[in-house]
């Protein structure tokens, strides 16, 4: 049975920093993926980027000065960017699943979702034979609610307290025969 685990947490509590750190610990497994993360100027945070894992490509997903729609919150989301960049490697993953491969998703939250083919290529995944391992905001949400739901999916939750160790642990546990 594939793994699924879904990490939670708030803002700022270290999702993503969980996942780049877990990237970076497997040795064994391949990645498959993406991550995001803020843009600032100065202090003020102005757009969000996503990096294919793997040292793949990067680009802007959401900005301040980004017309929309869609818009979430005071940002502009380049659904482009998530068609490009996002979806091919997860649909592969899902349509053709490699054994020892992990999926990596950072993160399934409001700018990721408003990509429908997103949503579908995600729910593809969670039925397909890959293990998964994506971060989820802690605040209600159909899709994600659905997904917390779910028998198959392990919940854990990512706070300031284990962001330092969640991700070695989870490393062992991905690497075991």
């Amino acid at each position: 049975m594939p793994t699924r685990i879904l990490l939670e947490g708030r803002p700022g509590a270290g999702k993503t920093t969980v996942v780049r750190r877990l990237a970076a610990l497997l040795r064994t497994r391949r990645v498959v993926g993406f991550t995001t993360e803020e843009i600032r100027q100065g202090s003020t945070r102005t757009a969000f980027a996503l990096e294919v894992l793997e040292g793949g490509p990067r680009d802007v997903l959401a900005h301040v000065d980004f017309p929309g729609p869609p818009r979430v919150g005071r940002y502009g989301v380049d659904l482009g960017v998530m068609e490009r960049l996002a979806l091919p490697p997860l649909r592969s993953a899902a349509a053709h699943p490699v054994p020892g491969e992990l999926v990596l998703i950072d993160e399934l939250g409001r700018m990721e979702l408003a990509c429908t083919e997103f949503q579908d290529t995600v729910r593809h995944l969670f039925e397909s034979d890959v293990d998964i391992v994506a971060t989820v905001h802690a605040k209600s949400d159909p899709f994600t609610d659905a997904l917390k739901r779910r028998a198959d999916i392990e919940l854990v939750q990512v706070t300031r307290a284990n962001r330092d160790t969640l991700p070695a642990d989870l490393a062992a546990r991905m690497e075991r025969p």
